[in-house]
């Protein structure tokens, strides 16, 4: 059977270098569609970007001893895996060359060219953007570099009589250069689709010079003989749309981060509403010059959830972009901490419900045309084979032959018998398995299948704060599961053989359920064969295998505390517990004023742990616990991750989890200024701030604004939008109380006017399809609280918050709603000064103070 493995592979690795040596060069065809040189193919690719070869990547591997080509090999091998077929980088230009632009030949440059290597062997084709203009310390201080853009930096590189002439050097020089690892040159490399000159090069000058600079560094690509597409950032400056195009390019890269960056701990609500639609504004240009586009970089940064990548896809793919990469893929050996760009995450290990949303969006980029019309959100979320549920934080693609989700449902497979394809993560009616990590099965054969577990991840800090080499945000845990497969084809007590170095698990197959831990599997019916001559159309051999050790080496409790509850309620506590040790009880110890109780928390499924609070402690007050956790080992008592329990002579640590009790008298406060002011979501400035009132615990959340509208540098000729606006999302604050949402009827809010111009304030309720109801409020200078009967609120404009980037998208949300509002359905408060408002006071400065807002 090993023999015919190893023929398989070897046919199908003489299959892919056979059709890698048959490719061309790409070209961009008169409707502006790049397509391949040797068969007129139409270009389609997606992947990530990944930068371990230089800067922060790099020295954090050599710091934590990494063998960083072995780290290539395992996370080159996991975008095959996750059926990635492009990449595309920034090359760090300052530290691969000199003040002159000469290329020089070191360690971070033989590193990307054995990347390269290792992505040619998968078949991963390449977008090579080689001037990045960045320094190369980012979340570091920079280092000395050698390059030019260390001398110039990036507004200087670009205007600059001496920087000009390096980067041409640099671009000849790096076009030809020969990858030892290959033999060939970059402009000559089958795999490499097209080069797009610089990062966000960002231009401020004057038309004329700005197609005048481009001019030269096309000229210099194209005098080493190169015919590849050369790209150029056309989603800044947009002004200058018409130079880029004059200046000779073939194609225009664009980004994405709709959620915008830096947040600096997860968003939440339903984001959906961001990414109904690439609008780009220049369009006529582009297709004046029948010239391609293409993603360079997308994210829905600070969010952890896997519904809404396969949304912007979709919304790419309509807007006519035919490849694309994901920003940005974390090496495995920092995924740990999330070092290297702590308002990202993505890692198939750490990350494996987003990273096979990644898997899906793959599938979008090559199944659903370019310049598709699939209509507007709501109705957007299903298109095709796939199916988009904010709710469950959930994607699917269910076609004929793949079935690929990214959390457990209920979703019929379209054909069970021509299935050939499963992945995805937690339940689904093929698979039944209690992990968190990422599985996949490929059918080889009629009854054969192989099966690949990966370990589990749980999130243990925010990934999105602070972050560092010594802080642990997620770990991995080697655990074994039961799984139930349902397939069509494959027997009961079908054999279960392992198949990737050193696993020695022995799986034992009751009917269709096993244990499994992490490995590669072979399933198999009694007398079934795999017919070497098959199209299995693997990029991988069937024994590999890459996964992170088991990290977890102490004990975590995860658990957030509701903030309020209603007296007489009934609710549960939840945590989520890991540990390195057997874990033998938990507890919880509760208080409200005199009256204890300990409740033990059941094991309920994976690391989950809950149980009900008892009546007693559900009296008006403030519940006060905390949970203790029995190992082996001892006794662990959270909050404080403290050794002992509350019953020890000298325990002494105070903190505690504590849940408001409240009367149902208690109006239901949606945002409270000393609690929430942190969770606002807005365009920042510097003069938003929570101050004090003169209430003892009572705090003022002033949004104060210089000008209404400001010209965007990026985009000068927009039209002027005299708002701003700012959004909280009150579904976490209220989840011990939504039950009480119906019986509201009132919205009331505390608030007054900063200025004399600002007399108005809208206020809207959001509801979670982005729909948006309020009125506008006649301010007082004095604080007062007004209040809204909910039967007045009437549709107004939803802000698509975070502002997105880049900023030419429109800002105010489109959707096809026309129903009532809902208040079971809302999620979040909309704040916006500028609707109302007086003409001749708009230009003025703006500014409100909000307390609070509360529903009654």
């Amino acid at each position: 059977m090993k023999k015919r493995f190893l023929l398989s592979f070897i046919f199908f690795v003489i299959s892919f270098i056979s059709f890698a040596q048959e490719k061309e060069d790409v070209y961009v065809d008169n409707e502006g569609l790049m397509r391949w040189g040797h068969n007129d193919a139409e270009v389609k690719g997606f992947g990530v970007n990944y930068s371990v070869p230089f800067a922060h990547g790099y020295r954090s591997g050599e710091k934590l001893g990494i063998d960083l080509k072995k780290a290539i090999d395992k996370d080159v091998y996991h975008f095959s895996r996750l059926g990635f077929d492009l990449y595309r980088i920034h090359v760090w230009d300052t530290e691969i060359s000199d003040e002159e632009g000469n290329l020089i030949l070191n360690e971070h440059l033989e590193l990307f060219d054995y990347l390269l290597k290792k992505l040619k062997e998968r078949d991963i084709n390449f977008v090579v953007t080689p001037i990045a203009y960045w320094g190369n310390g980012w979340p570091e201080p920079d280092e000395d570099t050698p390059g030019f853009s260390n001398k110039y930096e990036k507004a200087g590189s670009l205007t600059e009589p001496g920087a000009i002439k390096a980067q041409e050097n640099y671009l000849k020089q790096f076009l030809n250069h020969v990858n030892p690892h290959t033999g060939v040159a970059y402009k000559n490399e089958p795999n490499l689709i097209a080069f797009e000159i610089s990062n966000e090069p960002h231009h401020k000058g004057e038309p004329e010079e700005v197609q005048e600079f481009i001019e030269k560094m096309v000229k210099s690509m194209k005098s080493t003989g190169s015919k590849k597409p050369i790209f150029y950032n056309v989603s800044h400056s947009i002004h200058l749309a018409e130079s880029y195009f004059d200046a000779g390019i073939d194609g225009g890269t664009f980004q994405w981060y709709p959620t915008g960056l830096g947040f600096q701990k997860e968003l939440e609500g339903n984001l959906l509403p961001n990414v109904n639609d690439y609008y780009i504004p220049f369009n006529d240009v582009i297709e004046e010059n029948n010239a391609a586009k293409l993603v360079y970089e997308f994210d829905a940064a600070d969010v952890m959830k896997s519904y809404i990548y396969p949304a912007m896809a979709r919304s790419f793919r309509e807007a006519g972009i035919q490849i694309g990469t994901h920003f940005a893929y974390d090496p495995t050996y920092l995924a740990f901490g999330n070092t290297e760009y702590n308002t990202h995450y993505m890692n198939l290990a750490y990350t494996p419900q987003k990273a096979l949303s990644l898997m899906i969006v793959g599938e979008i980029f090559h199944q659903v045309p370019v310049n598709s019309d699939l209509g507007i959100y709501p109705e957007n979320l299903e298109f095709q084979d796939f199916t988009i549920d904010y709710e469950k934080d959930l994607a699917v693609l269910n076609s004929e032959e793949k079935f690929i989700y990214t959390n457990t449902n209920d979703n019929q497979p379209k054909s069970l018998k021509n299935l050939k394809q499963v992945a995805g993560f937690g339940n689904s009616e093929v698979v039944k398995y209690e992990g968190k990590g990422a599985y996949f099965l490929d059918k080889l054969d009629d009854g054969v299948w192989r099966l690949e577990v990966m370990p589990d991840a749980i999130l243990v800090d925010n990934p999105f704060g602070s972050n560092s080499l010594e802080k642990t945000v997620a770990v991995i845990k080697w655990n074994k599961w039961e799984m139930t497969l349902d397939l069509a084809g494959l027997n009961e007590d079908f054999s279960l053989k392992v198949l990737n170095k050193d696993n020695e698990f022995t799986p034992e197959v009751n009917g269709k359920t096993f244990k499994i831990r992490p490995g590669t599997y072979l399933l198999k019916n009694k007398g079934a064969e795999i017919d070497e001559n098959s199209d299995i159309n693997l990029r991988f051999e069937l024994e590999e295998f890459t996964a992170p050790e088991s990290t977890v080496a102490k004990t975590y409790v995860m658990h957030e505390p509701i903030k309020e509850l209603r007296e007489n309620s009934s609710s549960e506590i939840t945590a989520e517990i890991v540990s390195d040790k057997e874990i033998e009880k938990v507890e919880a110890w509760l208080q409200n004023g005199n009256t204890y109780e300990a409740i033990e928390l059941k094991n309920n499924n994976a690391y989950n742990y809950s149980a009900e609070i008892p009546e007693n402690v559900l009296k008006n007050g403030f519940l006060e616990y905390r949970i203790i956790v029995t190992t082996n080992k001892g006794k662990e008592t959270f909050p404080g991750e403290v050794s002992g329990s509350p019953e020890d002579w000298d325990f002494y640590f105070e903190e505690v989890y504590t849940t408001q009790i409240v009367k149902e008298t208690k109006p239901l406060y949606i945002f409270n200024a000393s609690e929430d002011e942190d969770y606002v979501v807005g365009e920042w400035s510097p003069e938003n701030k929570l101050v004090p009132t003169d209430i003892p615990g009572e705090a003022e959340y002033q949004v104060k604004v210089e000008k209404l509208f400001e010209k965007d540098v990026e985009n000068p000729e927009a039209e002027p939008v005299y708002d701003y606006s700012f959004r909280y999302n009150f579904n976490r604050k209220i989840t011990g109380r939504k039950s009480e949402l119906n019986s509201k009827n009132s919205l009331v809010i505390k608030a007054r006017a900063l200025t004399e111009r600002t007399d108005k304030l809208q206020i809207a309720l959001v509801m979670k399809n982005g729909a948006a109801f309020g009125t506008t409020l006649d301010l007082d200078q004095e604080t007062k609280t007004y209040k809204i009967d909910l039967s007045a609120l009437k549709p107004v404009k939803t802000v698509s918050l975070p502002r997105p980037y880049p900023s030419f998208l429109p800002y105010y949300f489109e959707h096809s709603y026309e129903g009532d509002f809902e208040l079971e359905n809302t999620e979040a408060l909309q704040f916006s000064i500028g609707p109302g408002i007086e003409d001749i006071k708009l230009e003025k400065p703006q500014g409100v103070g909000i307390i609070s807002v509360s529903l009654e």
